[in-house]
């Protein structure tokens, strides 16, 4: 089974839904862990917007990168520019992989605009994992 570790700033939002989607998408194929080079709790609109789609992810944690630094992982996927260049190097032998998803918390205007670019950016996200899974997992 290979080890998928997400990375993000906050681990609140973009990461949350990647860690779920790539659950989704990997099965028994992949144990999934995403983080943070901070904190921030699980965004409740990212709760709300994975369900849309039928994934649950209101069990998540957010968690510090620092927790997994002994977890041999397979591979390491930084979902904003702030994480690969704010990340803690630790020893691994991760394939890295990058992709700088727009951050839908930082979205404005009325809640339904707010929630429509949660949505855009997860299909986004969703696109990618689903790839990803595809392409890495055989």
């Amino acid at each position: 089974m290979k080890k998928i570790l997400v990375l993000c700033t906050g681990n609140s939002c973009r990461s949350q839904i990647a860690e779920g989607y790539l659950r989704y998408f990997a099965g028994d194929k992949a144990a999934v862990y995403s983080a943070g080079v901070e904190t921030h709790g699980v965004n409740p609109r990212a709760i709300a917007t994975m369900a849309e789609d039928g994934i649950d992810i209101s069990g998540h944690t957010s968690n510090n990168i620092t927790e997994y630094q002994d977890i041999p992982f397979d591979f390491v996927i930084t979902v904003c520019d702030n994480a690969k260049e704010r990340c803690p190097f630790f020893p691994t032998t991760a394939q890295k992989f990058h992709e700088n998803f727009p951050d839908p918390a930082k979205a404005t205007g009325t809640e339904e605009e707010i929630m429509q670019q949660f949505r855009t950016v997860r299909q986004v996200i969703k696109d990618y994992m689903q790839s990803f899974v595809a392409t890495n997992l055989h």
